[in-house]
């Protein structure tokens, strides 16, 4: 099979797929289409009437034959109207549903779908797809099909009554149609490849132009505003002349299409004279083959519009379904069962990990901790610290080895059930665009207030949101970008505390804020703490000398791992064991606690 054999094979397959989306709503669309149908036969028939007037009234003198004919006329403009009206309104909301169901359906797959699908997919694109793809498939499945049913229709139904009419002359015009019809099939062929490019330079473009809104303060720290303005210009170019070309193609179109169908008016014009001149055709008649030629050409143009359409929605359904068959790397399997409330036991059984299952970054992690206690996870950046609390709420599956709780392989039980007990606070705080509250409450909706003060006492948020202009009705804005970044870790951290998680992530949750306020955090943290099998990414010793266990990383391997006991603590037995934990220790740990020391007492002494 042909390339261009098996592209239109696809292009089919996509179209169906497309249509099929209308089948919860076919009692619209049938009614749509029996309604156009019978339009059809109106306007087929109106020429009839019209050669009736001319021979029977006005050549035969008949003013009454005249009056009765103008009015049924009329009378069929008026239901052609309502039938138009009635027919139009039942496809758009038919179509309309589609676009509700896909972008319904974009969603829930986009939020099912595995962290490295995130990790690779752009912004920018995702948005394109949801939101101008879909409303080209809303079109598609709408007016374009319609329109199309319509042409097709009408273009047999003409071809049908002018064989009728006049044979001879009926197959002289006939022959302009096969032309105008592989123009527009031609056309549409050459358009589509050319539309699909225009459509993913746009997504490249609002890609580029999402990533610039995100970073525009980095880009103006830099002053990097003209190099960003070059670089979406040139983009921007790329696309210019893309679009110039299907400007011109579709210029060029439109002419050649209408010079087909001016032959065929000469030919009719020019043929059929000689044939009333003759005896062999009435005036009426020539009259209504006029109007059928002139029926015929209005659907055969919007064919030359209605294909490229159709290509341009045929290439955004394919853009849609690659989202929408996207396979999550993380999936249930069909026997998983809730997890019930666990105590914390947490074991890592010869875990290897690699992103995309090229990137090895974990490997042979083995280790076992208690319900109730802290691990401390220490390293340099890119040394697998992220990956390791990555993967017990199972964001990414290991490519080796089992992580149990309880004793039970995650992998064997459903995902909301094991992420239910697991409180998060990520290294990149998010905050949505809502109000303090609702971001506090994301992940329990019908917390009380009370509840939702609680948490936010214990993080240590409860003083500044209080100062607040709408205190926690305050929106924080994109982002939450109005607070500053301890502010922003301080509700993140009460968000992850009020679902009274048995298991607690902190993914350097005390990086961004001040001495005084990380001394409330963790004053806080440490009484919130008890209890619960907490793992904490830690840069800072206050935080290490807390910990059970201290799993010191390097190159995805631990390399040493630091146990409390009732002699020593963690940290005592890796600086007298682990030589590279004693030389993080006094080149990183020690020289910063003092310094903040140091700060801390001189801010002290100035208050």
């Amino acid at each position: 099979m042909s390339t261009e054999n098996q592209t239109s094979t696809a292009s089919g397959r996509v179209l169906l797929r497309c249509l099929g989306y209308l089948r919860p709503y076919w009692p619209l669309v049938v009614g749509s289409y029996l309604l156009l149908l019978i339009n059809n036969g109106i306007t087929l028939g109106m020429p009839l009437i019209i050669s009736s007037i001319v021979d029977r009234g006005i050549r035969g003198g008949a003013p009454d034959f005249i009056l009765r004919g103008t009015l049924i006329l009329m009378g069929l403009a008026l239901t052609r109207g309502l039938f138009t009206y009635f027919s139009g309104s039942w496809t758009e909301t038919a179509s309309q549903n589609v676009a509700y169901d896909l972008r319904n359906a974009l969603h829930e797959k986009l939020q099912s779908l595995s962290f490295s699908y995130h990790d690779r997919a752009e912004t920018g694109q995702l948005l394109t797809r949801a939101i101008s793809d879909v409303d080209r498939i809303r079109f598609l499945t709408g007016r374009a099909i319609v329109r199309l049913v319509e042409i097709l229709t009408l273009v047999a139904g003409i071809a049908i009554s002018l064989i009728l009419v006049h044979m001879q002359l009926a197959l002289l015009t006939l022959t302009i149609i096969p032309l105008l019809v592989y123009n527009a099939l031609h056309f549409g062929t050459r358009f589509r490849p050319l539309s699909r490019t225009i459509q993913q330079r746009v997504s490249t473009l609002t890609a580029h132009l999402e990533q610039n809104l995100r970073g525009a303060r980095i880009v103006k720290a830099f002053a990097q505003e003209q190099a960003e303005i070059a670089r979406f210009d040139k983009e921007n170019a790329v696309l210019l002349k893309l679009n110039l070309s299907a400007a011109r193609m579709q210029a060029l179109n439109l002419p050649l299409m209408r010079l087909i169908a001016s032959a065929g008016t000469v030919m009719i014009l020019w043929y059929g004279g000689q044939l009333v001149i003759q005896g062999r055709l009435t005036i009426g008649e020539l009259v209504a083959f006029t109007t059928y030629v002139g029926q015929l050409l209005v659907p055969i143009r919007r064919l030359g519009m209605i294909v490229p359409a159709i290509a341009h929605a045929t290439a955004s359904g394919e853009r849609v379904f690659e989202i929408l068959d996207a396979e999550a790397e993380v999936k249930e399997l069909p026997d998983a069962r809730p997890l019930a409330p666990v105590q914390g036991h947490v074991r890592f059984e010869r875990v290897s990990f690699a992103y995309f299952g090229r990137h090895k970054v974990l490997d042979d992690i083995d280790f076992e901790v208690q319900p109730g206690e802290v691990v401390a996870l220490l390293g340099a950046t890119g040394s697998g610290k992220s990956s390791i609390i990555n993967l017990i709420p199972r964001f990414y599956d290991p490519t080796a080895g089992h992580i149990l709780i309880d004793g039970q392989d995650i992998r064997h039980v459903t995902l909301s059930s094991l992420r239910e007990q697991i409180g998060i606070v990520l290294q990149d705080t998010i905050l949505f665009a809502a109000s303090v509250r609702e971001n506090i409450a994301f992940g329990r909706p019908d917390a009380s207030e009370e509840e939702i003060i609680a948490a936010s006492r214990a993080a240590a948020a409860h003083e500044f949101i209080m100062e607040l202009p709408r205190q926690y009705d305050t929106l924080v804005g994109e982002r939450g970008v109005t607070l500053s970044g301890g502010q922003k870790q301080r509700i993140a951290i009460a968000r992850a505390l009020l679902k009274n998680p048995r298991i607690l992530i902190l993914d350097d949750a005390t990086s961004s804020v001040d001495t005084e306020t990380e001394a409330l955090i963790q004053s806080a943290l440490a009484r919130l703490m008890e209890g619960r099998t907490t793992f904490i990414i830690a840069q800072r010793l206050s935080t290490i000398r807390r910990a059970d266990h201290i799993l010191v990383l390097d190159h995805g391997r631990v390399v040493a791992h630091g146990r409390r006991t009732v002699e020593h603590t963690a940290h005592d037995e890796l600086l007298r064991s682990s030589g590279l934990y004693a030389e993080i220790y006094y080149r990183q740990l020690r020289p910063q606690e003092e310094e903040r020391r140091g700060t801390y007492y001189e801010h002290q002494y100035r208050q």
